[in-house]
C-alpha cells in the first residue's frame, strides 16, 4: 500500500504478518518485489487501483485492478474489480479455479467422447458387430 498506517490496519484485518506488508513504495519498487517473488517460483497476484501500481499490475502473473482506480490501471490489469470492493479479490480467484476446474473437466469429456465417436463414423467398428 501506499500509506503505511493504512497497510499496517488492513494487514492486521487479513491477520497478515508485519513482515510480509510493503509501505510507501515507489513504482519501481513494486515491479522489483513482484519479480522477486517470481524469480523465487511464486504466482503473484497484484491488486491496484492507480498510476503507480500499472508497472506492477502487468508485471504480475495476475493483475487485478479496481474499477474505481486510474484507468491504466486498469489497461495494465488482467482482470477489473467492476464495484471496486477488494474484498471481490477473493471471489474472483475462487471463481476463476472453478471455472479452470470445468474448463479440464470439458476438455476431458471432448476427448473420451471424440475417442469413441471418430472410430465409430469411420467404420471402426463394423467387423465386430457388422452394422451400418
Amino acid at each position: 500500500g501506499d500509506n503505511r498506517r493504512t497497510a499496517r490496519a488492513i494487514a492486521r484485518q487479513l491477520c497478515l504478518p508485519m513482515d510480509h506488508v510493503i509501505a510507501e513504495a515507489l513504482p519501481v519498487a513494486k515491479v522489483q518485489k513482484v519479480q522477486e517473488l517470481q524469480d523465487s517460483g511464486r504466482i503473484v497476484a497484484m491488486v491496484g487501483d492507480g498510476v503507480n501500481d500499472s508497472p506492477a499490475l502487468a508485471q504480475a502473473n495476475v493483475g487485478l485492478s479496481l474499477g474505481t482506480g486510474a484507468e491504466i490501471a486498469t489497461e495494465a490489469s488482467d482482470m477489473v474489480l467492476v464495484k471496486g470492493n477488494v474484498v471481490d479479490v477473493c471471489t474472483a480467484l475462487d471463481l476463476s479455479q472453478v471455472i479452470f476446474r470445468r474448463i479440464k473437466l470439458n476438455f476431458l469429456w471432448s476427448l473420451l467422447y471424440n475417442c469413441l465417436s471418430i472410430p465409430l463414423a469411420a467404420g471402426a467398428f463394423y467387423p465386430f458387430f457388422r452394422t451400418r
